[in-house]
């Protein structure tokens, strides 16, 4: 069995490595801030520094909302960085220009601005908030938070109910949030890779449970680049969503891989018993890690509770037929150990290094950024599907805004609902979704050094 322990601080930075189709509500009448700006947080044990970090409410994690199904999300989002920012509602199908793309749906909201975000939440589900503008940057310094959409009937039976937000961090010896965003290695390899990881912003994160305590766990992949391959340990259950959309039936927890950007809702009974403890475990190079604690203290029930039923699905338009849907082919080029010598870039065509002068070192179709043509031209309601070629060294995960979407297999088999896939060097996908919400919607990695890169394109639902 693979070792699992604590993970100790190491301080040295890693040089290497409006829609017309969605449900509408009434608006409400009052917008509580939401803002932007500098804080603190103690990220490394006692012993170090606090880290100074950017937060929703100045806090990291930033506060996390919770609404039921059916209801607006409204907040005044105010900007008191120093750059310019905005908030995308990851996952969540809203109107077009509630998505929070600076440069695509809105302007960004520069520094000392206010913008209001105001829309209905037609799905429940874990879903989560952040910037797109510098995302990079501003992720990496702690600015996002979880949206929890609650269901109005049919939520599970659970004792407790824990968003799990799980992000890597790249400190400095003095537990600093590390410089060098513009990283060129970084872009072109894997992304920012951090040195210490934490949940909820906690190194050291822990929750007392009793045995036969029934939690419902929501992970959130919140890291710029890294991918977490989890287990659990003492803890035994099943997925019963991911990316804030329903299984049709729960599957049997094993080993878990998140992109960055990717959700899993669990349903799990504590196994472990008094005096010991379970854990979630990350798995690394050099071993499995404990990144969350559960200690075990007394018992909730004799034994366990009976095999958790699916959750209620959410009002995702049925898929049209497969042969008869729209097709587009997005390509994957670029960065280290690749064969592109080129690409299209501000309307000429340009070499790798005058590309990487200007910091992008990867395309989709030869193109490096968005371009002023979609990826694809849809019409309202019409079923699309995207075969994507990873023609790359490297894994993507590859985020679509506004929809849901599902991978077609072999055999024409359909997978889960997601908005974030990962795929791996060399691999090809299809996906297929109904374009029910009008608008230019972005495509892009959720690597979000290869995204900055050149990693974008953009579909139009007219």
């Amino acid at each position: 069995m693979t070792r699992i322990t604590r993970r100790q601080f190491h301080g040295s930075v890693l040089a290497a490595a409006a829609a017309a189709t969605l449900p509408t509500f009434a608006r409400a009448k009052t917008a509580p801030l939401l803002n932007a700006r500098e804080g603190s947080a103690r990220l490394a044990p006692a012993e170090y520094p606090e880290t100074r970090i950017w937060g929703y409410d100045g806090t990291v994690p930033g506060p996390a909302l919770r609404a039921r199904q059916g209801e607006r999300m409204t907040k005044s989002f105010r900007n008191d960085l120093p750059q310019a920012s905005s908030v995308h509602w990851h996952g969540i199908r809203i109107e077009n220009g509630m998505d929070g793309v600076a440069g695509l749906t809105q302007p960004a909201v520069e520094p000392g601005e206010e913008f209001l975000y105001d829309f209905a939440l037609p799905d429940a589900g874990t879903y989560w908030y952040h910037p797109h503008n510098l995302t990079y940057e501003q992720m990496a310094r702690g600015l996002y938070g979880a949206l929890i959409v609650e269901e109005n009937e049919g939520a599970p039976d659970v004792d407790l109910d824990e968003v799990l937000l799980i992000d890597d961090w790249r400190l400095t010896d003095d537990a600093q949030i590390a410089e060098g965003f513009g990283n060129m290695h970084d872009w072109a390899h894997g992304g920012r890779i951090g040195n210490w990881i934490t949940v909820n912003g906690n190194g050291r994160w822990s929750r007392e449970v009793a045995h036969h305590t029934r939690m419902r766990l929501r992970l959130v992949n919140t890291a710029n680049a890294r991918i977490f391959t989890l287990e659990a340990r003492g803890l035994q259950g099943w997925v019963v969503a991911l990316d804030g959309m329903p299984l049709e039936a729960p599957q049997p927890l094993g080993e878990l891989t998140l992109s960055p950007a990717q959700r899993a809702d669990l349903i799990v009974d504590v196994v472990a018993g008094i005096g010991e403890e379970a854990f979630l475990v990350s798995f690394e190079r050099d071993g499995g890690y404990a990144i969350a604690a559960f200690p075990v203290a007394g018992v909730a029930r004799q034994t366990r509770l009976s095999a958790p039923g699916a959750l209620p699905p959410n009002p995702v338009p049925v898929l049209g037929s497969l042969e008869t849907a729209a097709r587009a082919e997005l390509r994957m080029e670029g960065g280290a150990m690749g064969s592109m010598r080129g690409a299209m870039m501000g309307g000429r065509m340009m070499g790798m290094r005058d590309m990487a002068v200007e910091g992008k070192v990867w395309a989709f179709n030869g193109m490096a950024d968005m371009g002023d043509t979609p990826l694809l031209d849809a019409r309202l309601g019409e079923t699309v599907r995207i075969a994507m070629i990873n023609d790359t060294a490297w894994p993507h995960g590859m985020h679509l805004h506004g929809h849901h979407f599902r991978r077609i297999g072999v055999g024409g088999r359909l997978g889960p609902l997601r908005d974030t896939i990962l795929m791996n060097r060399g691999e090809t996908v299809e996906i297929v979704f109904v374009a029910d919400n009008p608008g230019d919607w972005l495509l892009h990695c959720h690597m979000l050094e290869h995204s900055a890169g050149g990693m974008m394109t953009w579909l139009r639902v007219a």
